[in-house]
């Protein structure tokens, strides 16, 4: 299976760089807790600095907003994982727990300020995933509805076969690929730019890794795409 990033991607963004975590043979069913005070202390260390920010206006947050108008995406109507993220932080609200999986994917990217994706991929090999510009036939149902939406003309999405797993790059992720306690083969997108914050990508496909193996006792994969490298594959996820 693959991830491919489609090359019209990169004539908009040619510094776009995503870190990729593939795990298999995880139990979603462990470590709730361990995940659980993870996400706590990662939400407790960046509240102070981010209380009553405009997050739009951050550093950290200014090259995702620039990369969604190059896509034709509206970043004020449209907001990027990250920024959705620390808005609610900036709001004196908390990241609510989920599961150990999004728990840990939540943690990761509240440290290395970087949007994340997770995806289930249990039982999936027949196509690879992209990330690439909508098609015709392309649907995609909004996480807990059962309602099918058809995507904007030309939006970038993250999708296998015509199933789209995330709407506006990263702003909504399906029902399709939702993270439950069946969960056994994860997919994890980082996206991060050359040249601004791709040491922080590699610093979280490291950390990721590591605390997969670690406490989830699993097989990863790790890798990257950009425009020299525009398609990462792994070995089958059934292994």
């Amino acid at each position: 299976m693959k991830f491919i990033i489609q090359n019209k991607i990169f004539e908009k963004i040619n510094n776009l760089y995503v870190g990729v975590v593939i795990a298999n043979g995880v139990d979603n069913t462990k470590n709730s807790e361990v995940f659980k005070k993870m996400l706590s202390t990662y939400t407790d260390e960046v509240k102070d600095r981010y209380l009553g920010e405009k997050m739009k206006d951050d550093k950290d947050i200014i090259p995702y907003r620039n990369a969604f108008r190059k896509l034709n995406i509206n970043p004020n109507k449209y907001r990027c994982s990250i920024e959705a993220l620390f808005t609610r932080i900036s709001k004196g609200k908390r990241i609510p727990s989920i599961n150990p999986l999004v728990d840990l994917n939540n943690a990761i990217s509240l440290k290395h300020i970087l949007p994340m994706g997770t995806h289930d991929l249990t039982g999936v090999e027949s196509e690879d995933i992209q990330m690439r510009f909508s098609v015709d036939n392309d649907v995609f149902v909004p996480m807990g509805s059962d309602e099918v939406e058809k995507p904007d003309k030309n939006e970038v999405v993250y999708a296998i076969g015509n199933d789209v797993r995330t709407r506006h790059w990263t702003w909504r992720q399906s029902n399709h690929g939702k993270i439950s306690e069946n969960t056994h083969t994860v997919f994890f997108p980082i996206d991060g730019f050359k040249g601004i914050n791709d040491d922080r990508v590699d610093a979280a496909v490291k950390d990721l890794k590591t605390i997969l193996i670690n406490k989830f006792n699993c097989s990863v994969q790790t890798g990257y795409v950009d425009k020299n490298t525009p398609e990462f594959s792994w070995n089958n996820i059934d292994e």
